[in-house]
């Protein structure tokens, strides 16, 4: 359903899927598990820097939320 959504919205050329899971994974939480569903574009910046503390937004994340709410 997200992947359906973030298509309708932005149109993506494609997306990154990445999963973590238990505590060593990044929630610090035993049995933790979660996924980051980025959507991705031709000529875009690398998937990395979305995980760690470099972001290149293209748009206000108050303009994204606005877009995306509702939606799920």
């Amino acid at each position: 359903r997200s992947i359906k959504v973030l298509r309708q919205v932005f149109n993506p050329d494609g997306f990154n899927i990445g999963v973590n899971v238990g505590k060593a994974a990044g929630a610090g939480i035993v049995d933790h598990f979660h996924t980051h569903i980025v959507p991705r574009w031709q000529g875009d910046t690398n998937f990395m820097p979305v995980l760690a503390d470099v972001r290149v937004l293209p748009e206000a994340l108050a303009e994204t939320y606005q877009k995306l709410k509702g939606k799920f």
